[in-house]
């Protein structure tokens, strides 16, 4: 199983979230210091930690997994054109990591 998108998926909902580190990691009863390994990719959270992060951040544990592409959390406040706006980025960046990939593996 492939884990490459737990890490970045999960800082930036986080950040979506308007929250630091430390103030997720508070809420989850960790260290900072786990908080950053989670996000480097460092190590993973048990199913039940993973269950609260979902929770917190009211996203999926498919979407933090990568097993769903789906944005499954509330974008709190945008209107329907600045919801439309950022997932229009999103597919820029995930175009641009492809053709990125792409040369790599060539």
């Amino acid at each position: 199983m492939n884990l490459d998108f737990f890490g970045e998926r999960l800082k930036s909902v986080r950040k979506s979230k308007r929250l630091t580190q430390l103030a997720l990691a508070q809420r989850l009863a960790i260290s900072k210091g786990t908080v950053s390994a989670y996000e480097q990719g460092l190590s993973y959270p048990s199913l039940s930690t993973l269950v609260e992060i979902c929770s917190i951040l009211d996203t999926s544990a498919d979407y933090l997994l990568g097993i769903s592409d789906d944005l499954s959390f509330k974008m709190g406040g945008l209107t329907a054109e600045q919801t439309d706006s950022v997932l229009q980025f999103i597919a820029l960046i995930e175009h641009a990591n492809s053709l990125v990939n792409d040369q790599h593996q060539h």
